[in-house]
């Protein structure tokens, strides 16, 4: 039987095993890369429903020739999941083999998911805000301000976390699962967790800005990691005139990102004043270009980063016996 007939299966459980958070950094500014570099290409991403009120799933589809790797994610939000049990959020990547065109790998990616989008907002972090910042503002209190918030952790030695959520149980949920870092976490207003802060992340749903141009001191990085769909904005688009702008994809960010906004009233005439982040790190643009610069990083999410990390685990998944075949 011919091996492109057979899947190799990574169970979430498997994942939780094999993923660290320099796995991820590594695996998505790869991925930056070879988008910078155009040596791959990011497909539309297509939305769709289910049957019920607030069943919704997007794909999102892509080919890396650098890594000779392409394949999809599945995203989903099934919000009845909750009384069942389970997630409301799932996310399943799956790896095509390039000679073939078959499935090549199935990979439970919800808990993946996290480390990913929290890789890119270190990496941005990590080349765009001031190498002494040391106070965090939050914007959220879900499940992937965990995973921002230690991911940041990671780059820059913080000493001070504000975080802004409308939740008394979010909170109280957020503070005892970051009670083994050894910083000060404070649960304050929007404008008090924007105000001060070197770095803010905002990580919501919200289709209305949640952060006020007013709010944010000369010198501060934001990255902002919540829209990844046409309607959702976080930041009050007068923030644009007066900062420079980066991305994971620039054509998508004012697509379905936090860019649509000031594409649409004109703030931003055209994609190309937007830098993709993997030109950064690879040092043909430039960062930061003085202590004084508001830095914005707007990630959409591309289906080069999910494809990037899900290869390595599923690397690391086979060499230590975690995949179990499955005959198609």
């Amino acid at each position: 039987m011919n091996a492109a007939n057979f899947l190799s299966v990574v169970a979430e459980s498997a994942v939780r095993q094999i993923v660290t958070r320099k796995m991820a950094y590594d695996a998505i500014r790869q991925a930056f890369e070879s988008v910078a570099n155009k040596r791959a290409e990011v497909f539309p991403v297509a939305f769709a429903r289910g049957f019920g009120e607030k069943e919704m799933f997007g794909v999102k589809s892509g080919a890396d020739a650098a890594s000779n790797n392409l394949g999809l994610k599945i995203g989903s939000y099934w919000a009845g999941n909750n009384a069942r049990g389970l997630p409301a959020h799932g996310s399943t990547i799956v790896l095509l083999n390039a000679a073939t065109g078959f499935p090549e790998a199935l990979i439970g990616a919800a808990y993946l998911n996290g480390y990913r989008t929290a890789a890119a907002n270190a990496i941005a972090v990590d080349y765009l805000a001031r190498k002494d910042a040391t106070i965090l503002g939050v914007i959220g209190a879900g499940h992937q301000a965990e995973h921002e918030i230690r991911a940041i952790a990671e780059v820059r030695p913080l000493q001070h976390i504000k975080v802004f959520t409308r939740s008394a149980a979010r909170s109280a949920w957020l503070a005892g699962r970051l009670q083994d870092m050894d910083v000060h976490i404070e649960f304050t207003t929007a404008e008090n967790a924007v105000r001060g802060s070197d770095i803010v992340t905002t990580v919501t749903p919200s289709t209305t800005p949640v952060v006020q141009a007013g709010w944010v001191d000369q010198g501060t990085h934001i990255s902002a990691m919540g829209a990844d769909a046409r309607g959702k904005h976080e930041l009050d688009t007068a923030l644009v005139d007066k900062s420079r702008l980066f991305a994971d994809l620039p054509a998508q960010s004012v697509e379905i990102g936090e860019f649509q906004h000031a594409f649409t009233n004109g703030a931003i005439t055209s994609a190309d004043r937007i830098c993709p982040i993997g030109n950064v790190t690879q040092g043909n643009s430039p960062g930061r270009s003085n202590e004084q610069e508001i830095t914005i990083f707007d990630s959409s999410g591309i289906a080069i980063q999910d494809l990037s990390i899900a290869r390595v685990v599923l690397n690391v998944a086979i060499e230590e016996g975690l995949v179990n075949r499955v005959e198609l």
